[in-house]
């Protein structure tokens, strides 16, 4: 007999809502379409952004081309130490800054350091690996405390949810092998993509009725056409000694949180300190939820509060 998950009532109401909207699903529009709509929700389904004493958008040279960023930072002025390097989900084809300005204005509020965030290339115009490469650079250009910045960095901790989950560990991958200007500190992706070879018993489990679809998946992992079993797309079958103290947060109702509960305990395998937290009863992409479920609330409370203690870990450890 299978066992009926648990879902919290907050959840369950959410669930109800989205199910008697009408209209097409996310799979069955345009990229452009998709995006748009993305970028829409926000303003229902999430609290407004904190205030802070600067938020700002410049550019990061990249692989090709300029990469837009925004800074948010609490303090005006910083003396030299982390800056947090945000990497947003979307299944590699939506998502931008502009629907996780409150995400990362929290994050920065919270943490009390900057929070950088990307806009990486996104597929299918622009397939794998082009958000990878797009992720790397961005990192060692922070890394050098470029002038455009107006902050000294003494180490990076980096930052993403779902995709953007798996983007934080391909990158922090690559700064392993080739470390940048200052080290990573901390790794923290929530509900992370990390396998696109193995099945896993939470893909089937939670395949339909659960925000994230199948059939969405699908349309994500057709547009960015990654290899499937090379290391940015799939770090988790790859050799995982040496990466930076890491924290990760899975959520309960998630087609890929196997994929999270795997990558923790390879993780410790391999001898990496490891912060594992799985919010019960919930969604796939939370972090952007916080109006639409606020038990969602605590879920990114309890994550700062890791990440943070974490962040301080590392430093002292230098």
């Amino acid at each position: 007999m299978t066992k009926t998950p648990f879902v919290r009532p907050d959840v369950a109401k959410f669930l109800e809502y989205l199910e008697s909207v009408p209209g097409p699903r996310l799979h069955q529009l345009a990229p452009a379409e998709a995006r748009a709509l993305v970028r829409a929700m926000q303003g229902v389904a999430d609290l407004p952004a904190p205030a802070l004493a600067m938020v700002r958008d410049f550019a990061i040279p990249g692989p090709a081309g300029a990469i837009p960023a925004r800074l948010y930072d609490a303090a005006e002025t910083r003396a030299p130490g982390p800056v947090l390097l945000f990497l947003h989900g979307g299944g590699w084809v939506v998502g931008d800054i502009a629907s996780y300005a409150s995400p990362c204005a929290e994050l920065a509020r919270v943490l009390d350091i900057p929070v950088v965030a990307i806009d990486y290339r996104l597929a299918p115009e622009h397939a794998w690996p082009a958000a990878p490469a797009d992720c790397e650079a961005a990192a060692r250009w922070i890394a050098d405390s470029p002038d455009e910045l107006g902050r000294s960095v003494t180490g990076l901790v980096l930052c993403g949810d779902s995709a953007g989950g798996n983007l934080t560990i391909v990158t922090a991958l690559a700064l392993r092998d080739e470390p940048a200007a200052v080290p990573v500190l901390v790794q923290a992706p929530l509900y992370p993509a990390t396998d696109m070879v193995t099945d896993y018993p939470s893909a089937e489990a939670f395949s339909e009725g659960y925000l994230l679809t199948q059939d969405t998946m699908r349309w994500f992992g057709k547009a960015y056409a990654p290899s499937p079993s090379d290391r940015r797309a799939s770090p988790l079958l790859h050799d995982l000694s040496g990466l930076p103290p890491a924290v990760i947060v899975a959520a309960g109702l998630d087609p890929i949180r196997d994929q999270g509960r795997a990558y923790a305990a390879a993780l410790a395998m391999a001898g990496v300190p490891v912060t594992y937290r799985e919010a019960s009863g919930t969604l796939h992409g939370f972090l952007q939820l916080r109006r639409a479920i606020p038990s969602s609330v605590g879920d990114v409370a309890g994550f700062t509060t890791a990440l943070k203690a974490a962040i301080a870990e590392a430093g002292e450890a230098e």
